[in-house]
């Protein structure tokens, strides 16, 4: 698993990234420290709650009241952003203040419910629907919204982990960063099945055509880190790690938990494009089995995280959408 040295150095070396493409794309002074700073926040909590060395000794340490309290730091992140970019107001203030104590409200009065209590799955759409709606978009105005999906995002992921690690208290939903020798032989097949049956779909339904006249090979290792960061992890962690696992358990079958949020992660991208994209609603839905399916082998979101990396890159790499 992950280890804590590891963690911070992944860490570290993110926000060097962002720190020299900032400067590169001529961001500097106040806005762009602060902006930096609220980023490494955010990307700490994503990253250092995924070492089993970091998380677990503070989830011993904090009771339910102190858990609270600790799952207030996207809070301060945003607060750092807002008044070091100029763009603080009541109104923004106030939006995030509802975003993040309304599931941490809904993780509390769950107490000591099963999983798969209701409240989970309002806490999921408490977290999710404002990223993937763009209700958030607004919080971060600087530089001119180019970060309107990286920051909600990583505000989201953390309000998401503040409320289920920290609140609920949830076992056995996989956030870890970890290999086994077994999990390479679930990514393999899980990616090759995709590729198999997506690929040909997907052509035969006219979304995507064969194009790698316009890969950029020289990208593939910062777009293969940046999908998996802000994409494949994300988006694993509340499809898989919450979603399937939850339903598997309120649904009292292995099977119809996959099948159920294999459908619900392919309507999350009935939007993209022409409204209703029904062709990416397929392909999404057929993907979200073989996700699931590496997640049910490994019971641990990175392995998942890993199929949908590859099957990403390899769609924008070598083929564009029509």
């Amino acid at each position: 698993m992950l280890g804590p040295g590891f963690a911070v150095g992944l860490w570290a070396a993110l926000c060097l990234v962002a720190a020299f493409y900032g400067n590169w794309s001529g961001f500097g002074a106040r806005p762009f420290a602060a902006t930096l700073g609220a980023f490494a926040i955010l990307l700490a909590g994503e990253i250092f709650l995924a070492s089993p060395g970091i998380r677990e000794p503070l989830v011993r340490a904090t009771g339910p009241q102190g858990g609270a309290m600790l799952a207030l730091w996207p809070l301060g992140a945003y607060a750092l952003y807002a008044a070091g970019t100029g763009s603080l107001s009541w109104l923004r203030i106030g939006i995030a203040v509802i975003y993040l104590l309304t599931p941490l409200a809904l993780a509390a009065s769950a107490h000591a419910a099963k999983p798969g209590a209701w409240q989970d799955y309002a806490i999921m759409l408490a977290v999710a629907l404002p990223v993937r709606l763009g209700w958030l978009h607004r919080l971060f105005p600087y530089p001119e919204f180019r970060l309107g999906y990286i920051l909600p995002m990583l505000l989201g992921i953390n309000v998401g982990l503040a409320a289920f690690l920290f609140v609920r208290r949830l076992d056995g939903i996989g956030y870890s960063i970890g290999w086994r020798m077994d999990w390479g032989i679930a990514v393999a097949l899980c990616f090759a099945a995709v590729a198999v049956i997506d690929i040909p779909l997907g052509i035969a339904i006219h979304f995507v055509r064969f194009d790698p006249g316009g890969a950029r090979w020289r990208a593939l290792p910062v777009d293969l880190l940046s999908i998996f960061v802000f994409t494949g992890w994300p988006e694993e962690f509340l499809f898989r790690g919450l979603l399937q696992n939850l339903l598997s358990k309120s649904l009292r079958s292995e099977n119809s938990g996959l099948i159920v949020a294999s459908i619900i992660f392919g309507l999350s991208h009935i939007d993209h494009g022409v409204f209703p994209n029904w062709r990416y609603v397929l392909l999404a839905t057929i993907a979200g089995v073989f996700y699931g399916l590496a997640w049910r082998r490994s019971r641990s979101m990175f392995p998942a995280a890993v199929v949908h990396t590859l099957v990403d890159t390899t769609w924008h790499l070598l083929f564009q959408t029509m």
